[in-house]
């Protein structure tokens, strides 16, 4: 199981150098993806509920540029909120620029109040979400019109730059019909708010629904100290792996005290991280 992290991008008004200084410790300490959150223009103050004060895909371009070996992705980016066409070229150019180190991760939204500040339709989000993944793929594998979709669609343009190899797609969720879409869409499932029982659960309905396609299950915890109870979410972390979870991501709570506890569980659970 590989181990990775969710970065602190929840508070208005942070040193955006906090995060690169974050990121090259995860990649020092072996973990293997970098996640970012997303949110817009949510109705409330960023914080605990809203993540993605940094635009995300910005911001992973520039700490992949400070970094060499770790991934990074979007955990997870609100895709109906924007143009599909936009965020495949943003994609693509990353993928090209960090050398395949980006995992684009998307999902649905949930909150019916930012869709209305930015003009999307919250009632659709489910089955936008689903065409713009097609999309990405289209996009992504043909470079070149047309694609005929209920809401996107084109007859000739071309696209550029195509990647040069398989651009792995995660989404996100724990609903039946999220699960439908990783088993139909996803090379990468990342469930949240689940314990190691739920997740098992959860994962036997994901299976039993990808027709053969192969489908990387995960999920993402939190853990923001005290620093004595590292063993039992090391333990915790374990138990995710015996269940199936073939990744993990951690958020460590406040920048303040991140890199120390990001270092303490690396401490604890060495076998899920390469030898330093």
């Amino acid at each position: 199981m590989k181990l990775q992290v969710v970065l602190p991008n929840e508070a208005a008004g942070a040193d955006p150098r906090r995060l690169a200084d974050l990121a090259r410790q995860a990649e020092d300490l072996g973990y293997d993806t970098a996640w970012l959150p997303d949110h817009i223009l949510p109705p409330g103050a960023y914080g605990p509920v809203y993540g993605g004060v940094f635009e995300p895909l910005v911001t992973m371009g520039w700490l992949a540029a400070a970094t060499t070996r770790i991934r990074f992705g979007t955990s997870v980016l609100v895709l109906p909120l924007r143009s599909p066409f936009v965020v495949a070229k943003q994609v693509a150019t990353l993928h090209e620029l960090t050398g395949g180190r980006i995992v684009p991760g998307v999902g649905i939204g949930w909150d019916e109040r930012e869709f209305a500040a930015v003009g999307a339709d919250f009632a659709s989000r489910a089955a936008r979400t689903d065409e713009a993944i097609a999309l990405l793929r289209h996009l992504f594998r043909a470079g070149r019109g047309p694609f005929e979709g209920r809401w996107y669609g084109f007859e000739t343009g071309v696209f550029e730059p195509r990647p040069d190899g398989p651009v792995p797609v995660m989404t996100g969720g724990v609903s039946d019909g999220a699960l439908r879409r990783a088993a139909r869409y996803a090379d990468v499932w990342q469930g949240v708010r689940l314990d190691p029982a739920a997740f098992a659960e959860r994962l036997a309905y994901l299976r039993a629904r990808t027709d053969g396609r192969a489908v990387s299950p995960g999920t993402r915890i939190d853990w923001h100290g005290p620093d004595s109870t590292v063993g039992e979410a090391a333990r915790t972390a374990e138990a995710f792996r015996a269940a199936g979870a073939e990744h993990l991501a951690v958020h460590f709570g406040d920048p303040d005290g991140y890199a120390r506890r990001m270092e303490a569980f690396a401490r604890h659970a060495p076998d899920f991280l390469p030898p330093r």
